[in-house]
């Protein structure tokens, strides 16, 4: 039998009610069969320090790891001031540092987000976008998962009840499985 494939989820929000925290729990119960999905938290990783990389703190060496140890990533994230979150942007710096000692480098990825807004994280995607040219990731590029007036796409528990959303990361799921299995090879 095939070993499971992993797949690291991070939420680019640190909010404990954030929608896209609660679309990663959402995709946990949408994954193909012998996938998982770990999801982690950006909580108490520390701003990026250029004068500390050659010796990371604890929290940066676990992150890195985490994102080693993962056979993708999933990012589900929501925008702000029409781009990545700072959260989200120092996480992903903390983890391409040193350079040439980049976690990213060479792993599948895909986008999804969640947003009150009516674009639902169109920028905040593309910009992450960007990022992986640089980062050498390579993205699943459809379908696009933007999850736009999000407080009608959740109920009061942060369960998923919009259909089109679900049937998206469904979607977004086998494709980013696929696009594994196809980058082993």
């Amino acid at each position: 039998m095939d070993e499971p494939l992993k797949i690291l989820g991070i939420p680019g929000s640190l909010r404990s009610a954030s929608y896209n925290r609660a679309a990663l729990f959402a995709a946990q119960s949408l994954l193909p069969e012998g996938v998982s999905l770990e999801i982690i938290s950006l909580e108490g990783l520390p701003l990026f320090n250029e004068d500390r990389e050659a010796e990371p703190l604890p929290a940066i060496t676990t992150f890195k790891n985490k994102i080693r140890g993962a056979d993708a990533i999933l990012f589900s994230t929501p925008e702000y001031n029409y781009s990545v979150p700072g959260v989200l942007k120092n996480a992903i710096d903390c983890a391409s540092r040193p350079y040439g000692d980049s976690a990213w480098a060479g792993k599948p990825v895909a986008i999804m987000g969640a947003s009150v807004s009516t674009l639902g994280t169109a920028r905040a995607q593309y910009h992450l976008r960007q990022m992986f040219v640089y980062l050498n990731m390579f993205p699943v590029n459809q379908p696009e998962v933007m999850i736009g007036h999000a407080e009608d796409a959740f109920d009061g528990e942060g369960r998923l009840i919009d259909g089109t959303s679900e049937k998206l990361i469904r979607q977004l799921l086998e494709n980013l499985t696929q696009w594994i299995k196809q980058l082993k090879k």
